[in-house]
């Protein structure tokens, strides 16, 4: 009897090898190709991280995608969730596939669906799509890539260039590197070192390398898997603070100009004090349970009205696809998302923020 397939606040992970295997991946990828033909939904972007095994299991869902008759956008290289993200917006596609187990352990790999919002998709989706799942992928062979690209079914996406352009219209780089700040960033081995490497050239670089095994450590951004990002600022006086992001780049830990651990609460509540006293931004503020109360207070402070969820980022995307959301704050931390929503009725940001932090 096969496994069962179950998907977690934020995508289905499992041991390489052991549950994470082609056959299971193919079984997720038919379920999420009937929930796509269900809905008469036509195109998805896929990409993987620097994990092992990535490219293999990216092609394996696109293979089984393509033979549903699906078109699919594929990453060449290694990508971070908000390419992918935001790869699905540009181009107008109903579904995003990452192949990335986030913050977990290198042995493990995963499967994150994203809506064509860009955000996670919806918990009665999520629901719906696990229904589908076969016991067995019921398709007995697979078209190659090259007849699905033949067939028009298959185009490679620039999904790096995309989101660097992107990110070039939304922040100002040129005063970034005129303001004399210097960064430190360690990317724990994952798939934010290439567009780091050249959105902020001048920064002190930390595990910007191809290594899947990641010395055995798990690419979360907790200060006690960055030991060396501080020592490296305390040592340094030119580095005004230090960045790092997780496996898939969707989540940041920050230092300050001393090597001290700045923990994702004060960095939401900066956030939205920024939002809101310089950039005079309002909307709603939503957050779940395990962030610091202090959001409430200063929503309450601000006048802004305020929503406490579920743990789960797919609840706050929820509430942001209907309202005009300001921050969306959730258990761990993550970029913000107004790069995730560029078209859609979403006006604020969204901060994951992770209660873990020492």
């Amino acid at each position: 009897m096969a496994s069962a397939i179950k998907f977690g606040t934020d995508g289905w992970r499992a041991i390489i090898a052991d549950d994470y295997t082609l056959a299971n991946v193919h079984r997720v990828a038919e379920a999420t190709a009937l929930f796509m033909k269900q809905r008469k939904y036509k195109k998805a972007v896929i990409g993987h991280d620097c994990r092992f095994g990535g490219p293999l299991f990216a092609e394996a869902t696109a293979r089984v995608l393509g033979a549903y008759g699906i078109t699919v956008y594929l990453a060449k290289e290694f990508v971070s969730t908000p390419m992918v993200s935001l790869g699905v917006v540009k181009l107008k596609s109903q579904i995003g596939v990452v192949i990335t187990a986030s913050h977990n352990p290198p042995s493990y790999n995963g499967y994150k669906l994203k809506a064509s919002y860009g955000g996670p998709m919806v918990p009665s989706e999520i629901a719906a799509v696990e229904e589908l799942i076969p016991e067995v992928c019921s398709l007995t062979s697979l078209p190659t890539l090259e007849e699905l690209e033949a067939k028009g079914l298959l185009k490679y996406a620039d999904l790096e260039t995309m989101y660097l352009r992107h990110a070039r219209k939304a922040f100002d780089l040129k005063m970034i590197k005129s303001s004399g700040i210097r960064l430190a960033y360690d990317a724990m081995y994952g798939a934010g070192q290439s567009a780091v490497r050249k959105l902020l050239p001048r920064s002190v670089f930390l595990h910007c390398d191809l290594n899947p095994g990641m010395h055995g450590q798990a690419p979360e951004p907790i200060h006690r898997n960055l030991t060396l990002l501080s020592e490296t600022i305390k040592k340094n006086p030119k580095i005004s603070a230090g960045l790092a992001n997780d496996g898939d780049a969707d989540r940041i830990g920050m230092y300050d100009e001393d090597g001290n651990f700045v923990d994702s609460h004060h960095l939401l509540l900066i956030l939205l004090l920024y939002l809101y006293k310089y950039k005079n931004m309002r909307g709603k503020v939503v957050f779940t349970f395990s962030v610091t109360d202090k959001m409430k207070k200063m929503a309450e402070k601000f006048g802004l009205p305020y929503e406490i969820t579920k743990v789960g980022f797919k609840y706050i995307a929820e509430i942001m696809t209907k309202e005009d959301v300001l921050v969306g704050a959730r258990n761990p931390a993550d970029w913000p998302l107004k790069a995730i929503f560029p078209n859609a009725t979403v006006s604020g940001w969204a901060f994951w923020c992770s209660n873990s932090w020492p």
